[in-house]
């Protein structure tokens, strides 16, 4: 009896205090790369950054909500597509496209961008879905206001906190950045290791259920950020952005809501293994793109060489 109470003790720790905290310094983290002159990339550069917020606030959620609604999934399992779809970003795709040597300006860019106004359109579709995947009247309620609330303690108040150390504090800020990426993915792996114990008897018919929706929701999504940036003119180290900051999602942020605000693990299965699907994908991506990269810098050197 003690051994289960010890156990209820300790995730319950987990939801309500060790996630939320790890978050905070996360979003904190994002701050400190961002400065003032970052927000009017907007201006400077709109092409590039409305066909990036485009793919992530529109199209991605209109694909995740398709897909959830046309695959064979139990209505827990789809609102947690929605979940994931509803929170794009994060520091996550800030290091892959670093990897990969994509923009990371335009990424960070996206990513500070997104995380704000998802503070506002995440409660209200997320209620829709509720009501959509779980039906009118379920146990399952997401106070509007609450969330809202909620999410700017854990989103726009970190990150102002970030950009302040990066102003005043810009060496502290600059040695800290890779830290703080680095513990994003840590923590992140953590988590889907956490879910995976919590939810041991049932992980195996998880992924059974919810490997093919992320598989085919995080390919898809990439293809869309690639080829609408490509065929937009946009070049390699912006189409590279885009495509990671599409096809990877704030899973940290996803689990926090499904966990602490829904307290429903079953919709916290779908971001675990989403993210696990996307680690490995981007994995690959970062090989292609760092290949074509390194390609693209050898055909410029040869071509300045005969013009010489």
């Amino acid at each position: 009896m003690d051994v289960v109470m010890e156990s209820v003790q300790l995730v319950t720790l987990v939801n309500s205090v060790v996630i939320p905290i790890c978050l905070f310094l996360i979003m904190m983290g994002m701050g400190l790369t961002l400065v003032v002159n970052d927000f009017k990339r907007v201006l400077k550069y709109p092409k590039a950054v409305g066909i990036g917020l485009t793919n992530q606030l529109i199209l991605l959620p209109i694909i995740g909500f398709a897909l959830a609604s046309i695959m064979p999934l139990r209505p827990e399992y789809a609102v947690g597509v929605m979940l994931l779809v509803l929170c794009p970003g994060g520091t996550t795709s800030n290091l892959f496209t670093y990897l990969a040597k994509g923009d990371v300006a335009l990424s960070v860019t996206m990513t500070a961008i997104a995380s704000i106004i998802t503070v506002f359109t995440i409660p209200v579709v997320l209620s829709y879905s509720l009501v959509h995947f779980m039906g009118a009247g379920s146990a399952f309620e997401l106070p509007v206001a609450k969330t809202m609330v909620t999410l700017i303690a854990l989103t726009i108040l970190p990150i102002s906190v970030g950009m302040l150390i990066k102003r005043f504090a810009p060496r502290v800020a600059d040695s800290s950045q890779v830290l703080v990426s680095r513990f994003g993915v840590i923590f992140l792996t953590f988590l889907v290791v956490f879910l995976g114990y919590v939810q041991r008897d049932i992980i195996v018919d998880a992924f059974i259920a919810t490997g093919p929706v992320s598989l085919l929701l995080n390919i898809s999504t990439m293809a869309l950020g690639y080829y609408s940036s490509k065929w937009l003119g946009l070049n390699l180290a912006q189409r590279t952005s885009i495509t990671l900051e599409v096809g990877l999602q704030n899973s940290t942020l996803s689990i926090f809501m499904a966990l602490t605000l829904l307290k429903n693990y079953d919709m916290s299965m779908m971001p675990a293994i989403y993210t696990l699907v996307m680690f490995f994908t981007a994995g690959i991506l970062v090989k292609i793109f760092s290949k074509k990269y390194s390609n693209q810098q050898v055909l410029q050197n040869r071509m300045a060489s005969s013009t010489l």
